[in-house]
């Protein structure tokens, strides 16, 4: 029942059609049309009854020459010239395709719009020493939340019970479950996996990060790749062409040649009619483009618009940060170098002194080697950007930070026995150098690897930009394989290094995760954030997302850019080709309206299909998609209008 309820016009028009052709030739009613005639009218109006008001919308909105009056004119012709079954079967074969458009959008749908069903409608919070059942969205931040197994966590926040274990494949595309210890953050999506906790609320309702990914994917839907906005302009000229051509094929071979017969050339201009609407490719173009984005979303990569497949398939310079891209991002104290008589103790002490309200990796490796020990107080703190911390403790200057900021302060560094290519913290008191602290950060295990796979995605130049010291970014280069390799730099450094690289002739990417990036993704062709660990204001301004903080999804973005764009371009050759086919035919009178019909209908189809395939080839990598009706507009409206102008 609900298939015939869903497809009750293309049923009721296919058995009118069968009654009429049965009528008309299994009877002797072949010369009687008025009592066949009127099965057929039925069969028509049932279906092309929708596309008449489409028309007559369209052109009420100042669009004329829409899919619609092109296949009401060409069918009513149909009429016309007693060709009754044609024009019905135009229509009906129409609706079908209608119906095939429907389905392959609403599959589109449910690849991009992920994740609202992960957006719990219900918390249980904390308050007034009992527990109460509300909306998240009348949650504060700071309150404490309950999140039981098996549950959704509805809002950002910070662990408080010892440890949990929570599925976040709605957010990353992974699988794997994240282990989370107290203190550390946990994402609203992600879904309680072994044990009752508690949550310190520490975003709001409209401000969680799935929130943020929710707006990402309906933004995307509202920007055209260029493909989708030339076949836009093409098919504004195109379509009323067309018209003008079928109407010249219908009336200029009266001039032209002998035995001019009015009913074969306007059947033949009918014809051209049907063939040349250009629905094929105004639907399955977008999308493929959808699809794309769809099939990214699956594997946790979030693109802001479908114009960025193709700038990902352009790049061919990447710059990249160091910490917290290409490696861990998770420092951890290798040594500690004291000199001029301080202890390991007391250095440790007075550098965690100045960091203990410093949110960098650094800072809290430094922290957390302290154990919790009792810490100095701080007075006159200032941050000098990209070189480390100065303040005063127990009336004594204190300057913690990188080898530049020590000679800033015309202080000279003491030999020490530090010889790794890591990160140094140097520390010094009253302009005097106490020690040097090392920290490691270890590149993380798909590095190698994502390097590889983007020189075979026609990626040639790689460069690496951070903040770190000559001797550590150089370090990680060599390990990972890169064309160049710059440390020491500022945030305007940076920003420096890619504008120069900048060039209409070369597409130009960096990727990054702090704060500090921010800029210099945005002024990138194409900017990309770490997702998980990187700052909101990263986030806010890539243009695409890596959710699981993977270097190597880098690369799998740009193999599925390619494989849409070749879809996207195999339906415009098969599209184009057999239309232009038919319509030659059809001007030599070597094509009837069947042709048309699967010239129009037929290729939309095969292209819907093609479309599909995007989908389809990555989909099982990722996690399964739930869909609800309002996103992706741009892409409904398009199914729905086709090929409206």
């Amino acid at each position: 029942m609900t298939f015939i309820k869903k497809y009750k016009e293309a049923i009721a028009s296919a058995l009118f059609l069968a009654a009429a052709l049965i009528v008309e030739h299994a009877f002797s009613f072949s010369s009687q049309a008025y009592v066949y005639l009127p099965l057929y009218g039925l069969s028509y109006i049932v279906v092309g009854g929708p596309v008449w008001m489409k028309a007559f919308k369209s052109i009420k909105s100042g669009t004329i020459f829409s899919e619609f009056l092109l296949m009401g004119i060409a069918t009513v012709g149909a009429f016309a010239i007693g060709e009754y079954a044609e024009g019905v079967a135009v229509m009906l074969f129409y609706m079908v395709g209608e119906y095939a458009q429907d389905g392959a959008v609403n599959r589109a749908k449910q690849s991009i719009k992920s994740l609202i069903d992960q957006q719990p409608d219900t918390a249980t919070v904390e308050r007034n020493g009992t527990t109460e059942s509300v909306h998240p969205s009348k949650i504060e931040t700071g309150e404490i939340i309950q999140v039981k197994p098996g549950e959704k966590v509805p809002l950002d926040g910070e662990l408080l019970t010892e440890k949990a274990s929570f599925n976040t494949a709605a957010l990353t595309g992974e699988s794997k479950p994240m282990s989370r210890e107290s203190g550390e953050e946990v994402w609203a999506g992600s879904i309680n996996q072994d044990r009752p906790v508690r949550i310190k609320v520490t975003s709001g309702y409209e401000d969680t990060k799935l929130s943020n990914i929710l707006t990402m994917v309906q933004e995307a839907s509202k920007r055209k790749a260029p493909t989708q906005r030339f076949m836009t302009r093409f098919a504004s000229i195109y379509t009323p062409i067309v018209v003008w051509l079928a109407v010249a094929l219908t009336f200029v071979p009266y001039f032209v040649v002998e035995n001019y017969v009015f009913q074969d050339w306007f059947y033949r201009a009918l014809i051209f009619l049907v063939v040349s609407c250009p629905c094929g490719l105004v639907i399955s173009i977008p999308l493929g483009y959808f699809g794309g984005i769809g099939a990214a979303s699956r594997n946790g990569i979030l693109l802001k618009g479908s114009d960025f497949l193709d700038q990902l398939r352009k790049m061919k310079t990447l710059f990249m940060d160091k910490t917290g891209t290409m490696t861990e991002g998770s420092f951890e104290v290798r040594y500690i170098h004291p000199v001029n008589g301080y202890s390991q103790e007391e250095l440790l002490r007075l550098a965690a002194s100045l960091e203990q309200d410093s949110t960098h990796p650094i800072a809290k490796a430094i922290l957390n080697r302290t154990n919790g020990q009792q810490l100095h107080p701080v007075e006159n703190q200032q941050e000098i950007s990209g070189k480390g911390l100065k303040g005063s403790v127990n009336g004594k200057t204190v300057v913690v930070g990188n080898s530049d900021l020590l000679k800033q302060e015309g202080i000279s560094i003491s030999s020490t026995d530090v010889d790794d290519p890591y990160t140094y913290v140097h520390v010094a008191e009253d302009g005097i150098h106490v020690g040097t602290i090392s920290i490691a950060d270890q590149i993380k295990e798909d590095s190698k690897q994502a390097i590889e796979d983007l020189r075979k995605h026609g990626v040639n130049e790689i460069v690496m930009l951070s903040g770190d010291n000559q001797e550590v970014v150089d370090h990680v280069s060599r390990k990972l394989g890169l064309d160049h390799a710059y440390g020491s730099l500022l945030p305007d450094e940076k920003y420096r290094h890619v504008e120069q690289a900048l060039s209409p002739s070369k597409t130009v990417g960096f990727i990054g995760d702090g704060v500090n990036d921010a800029p210099v993704i945005t002024l990138a062709d194409i900017g990309i954030a770490m997702g998980g660990i990187g700052s909101d204001a990263t986030v806010e301004t890539a243009d695409v997302v890596i959710q699981t903080d993977q270097p190597s999804k880098i690369p799998m973005a740009i193999e599925i850019a390619n494989f849409t764009h070749r879809i996207v371009w195999q339906n415009i050759g098969f599209a184009l080709g057999i239309k232009v086919l038919v319509m030659v035919l059809a001007t030599l009178g070597m094509a009837t309206m069947w042709e048309a019909i699967f010239a129009d209908v037929g290729v939309a189809l095969i292209a819907i299909g093609n479309a599909i395939r995007i989908q389809n080839k990555y989909s099982d990598k990722g996690f399964s998609l739930t869909a609800k009706s309002d996103s992706t507009s741009q892409v409904e409206e398009q199914a729905n209008a086709c090929c409206e102008i």
